[in-house]
């Protein structure tokens, strides 16, 4: 949860007005508002919260302020979805209290009712997160941050803060934040990852009330461009054996500037993570995709949700009623190059449900530019595109409209390097960084490049080389970019290409 603009976003939200809650066709009739992304009805959200898989619905809670487009004391917003697609916007599930703000946190399944809080043979829900008090931070207390429960008894429809709240106290850090627990069956104890600072703290519990300190990592490795933040640890399975995973978000110091989400991959015996490479790597190289982190509870699968802006611009950014989206839901895995391991992300599977008319092209050669707007025939600018070359020479995938405005995608074989320029994408001049031309290094070193190409109203998301290298950027066209063609100036030969045209998710919720 970044907290560092709030007093001057409270100051900024001044000159924002909300405007109330919006009826489903002015939705739909609002320019920037993604058509398959999660975004909330009206208002202010950031950072995905609690992300939970429970009785065949998938909640998602988030950083939202339901009084402004702009950051102010925090509340947990909530959705629920059937397949992480379609998504129905639920009633507040937290609200600020005494003890503060309602910052980032997670959500857990207690099984075994280790909290307590079930009766009956009800199985909770139970939320962990940061109660931000901001009379303790305006008096410079060091103390401000410290972490509280909540509990549900119904499926998460309605939650109940613990009496006994905090459940961990601030021992002096500034920065102590957004806890993410998951359970660590081998020695049946509940594990939190921690934010604290310029590191990740772990604790320990056996009931998610009563606390234990079990180490530190991070504070000499890694990116530290900023302040460390939305961690997330969980085990990935390569070739048989358990490998961990830890996430972490930093604000500023990403790759492309503003925020950004490092990882670190290694071994965690349930009380300290010891990386295999000190190197920095990057969950998501584009500039939106920031604080994500993984649903609880979904077995085999590890599935993750971002924030799809960068708080180098998330207040200003030109949509009216409503700000920030959610990334598509990810599938995490790894993949080894040249004796490395690099997390992977693809989306899932559950977007086919999208999926409209499509074709298909064989072995097509390009030379120059390769118009396929004709074959295309989509207004509307959703589509996927999977694509695959085995010659390696520069190529782009230009998207455009009658208005001039142009985003590209492409491969840039000298730099070996992806990249998306959205520097004449339409609106950019709201922030003098947005207007830009963002890259990402090539990780594969197979000859064949490919690449998935997801593009919404005001976004797109491409994940090469099977999820190695992903980049997600936002822009804001002056109309749908309507028009697709592909370009290589020394020529390339397509090998596969596939266009589906995605639909809408239906906008019910969003």
């Amino acid at each position: 949860m970044h907290k560092l603009l709030a007093g001057v976003i409270l100051l900024l939200h001044l000159g924002f007005d909300s405007v109330g809650q919006q009826t489903r066709a002015t939705t739909n009739a609002e320019p920037h508002r993604p058509q398959y992304h999660f975004t909330p009805k009206a208002h202010w959200m950031n950072d995905p919260n609690g992300m939970v898989y429970y009785k065949g619905t998938y909640h998602l809670f988030f950083q939202y302020y339901p009084d402004a487009t702009v950051w102010g004391p925090m509340h947990w917003g909530h959705a629920t979805s059937k397949d992480m697609v379609h998504w129905q916007e639920q009633p507040i599930a937290l609200y600020p209290d005494s003890l503060g703000y309602i910052f980032s946190g997670s959500a857990v399944v207690d099984v075994n009712n280790t909290s307590g809080f079930g009766k009956n043979g009800q199985i909770p829900l139970v939320a962990i997160f940061t109660h931000h008090d901001p009379k303790g931070e305006k008096q410079k207390s060091d103390r401000f941050q410290y972490q509280s429960l909540a509990y549900s008894l119904d499926e998460g429809k309605t939650w109940t803060k613990y009496a006994g709240n905090p459940v961990l106290p601030n021992p002096g850090i500034t920065d102590f934040r957004d806890p993410k627990v998951r359970w660590f069956a081998p020695q049946k104890k509940w594990v939190m990852t921690l934010a604290t600072k310029d590191r990740v703290t772990f604790y320990s519990s056996p009931n998610l009330k009563t606390w234990t300190k079990e180490s530190e990592f991070g504070h000499d490795l890694g990116a530290h461009g900023g302040v460390w933040e939305c961690p997330d640890l969980f085990p990935l399975d390569h070739n048989g054996k358990k490998t961990w995973v830890l996430l972490v978000s930093i604000n500023p110091g990403g790759p492309n500037g503003g925020s950004a989400t490092q990882y670190f991959v290694g071994d965690f015996d349930g009380s300290t993570f010891k990386p295999y490479s000190k190197d920095t790597k990057w969950m998501d190289f584009g500039a939106d995709n920031y604080a994500g982190v993984t649903f609880a509870n979904t077995g085999d699968r590890t599935i993750l949700m971002g924030w799809m802006s960068n708080w180098q611009y998330a207040t200003v950014v030109p949509t009216s009623s409503w700000r920030s989206a959610n990334t598509v839901p990810r599938e995490l895995g790894l993949n080894e190059v040249n004796k490395e391991l690099f997390l992977t992300s693809k989306p899932v599977n559950e977007l086919d449900a999208l999926s409209g008319q499509r074709f298909v092209l064989k072995n097509q050669t390009v030379k120059g530019q390769y118009d396929l707007t004709a074959k295309t025939k989509n207004e509307t600018g959703l589509f996927k595109l999977d694509l695959s070359t085995q010659n390696t020479n520069d190529f782009s995938i230009v998207l455009t409209n009658e208005q001039g405005n142009e985003l590209t995608i492409g491969y840039d074989k000298g730099a070996n390097v992806y990249y998306i320029d959205r520097s004449h994408s339409g609106k950019t001049d709201f922030e003098k960084g947005f207007g830009k031309r963002h890259t990402a290094p090539r990780l594969s070193s197979a000859s064949k490049v490919s690449l998935t190409l997801l593009a919404d109203v005001a976004s797109v998301e491409l994940f090469a080389d099977s999820g190695l290298t992903v980049m997600t950027d936002i822009f804001f066209s002056d109309k749908e970019l309507n028009k697709l063609s592909i370009k290589s100036t020394k020529g390339i030969s397509l090998t596969n290409l596939i266009y589906t045209k995605l639909n809408s998710s239906g906008k019910s919720g969003l």
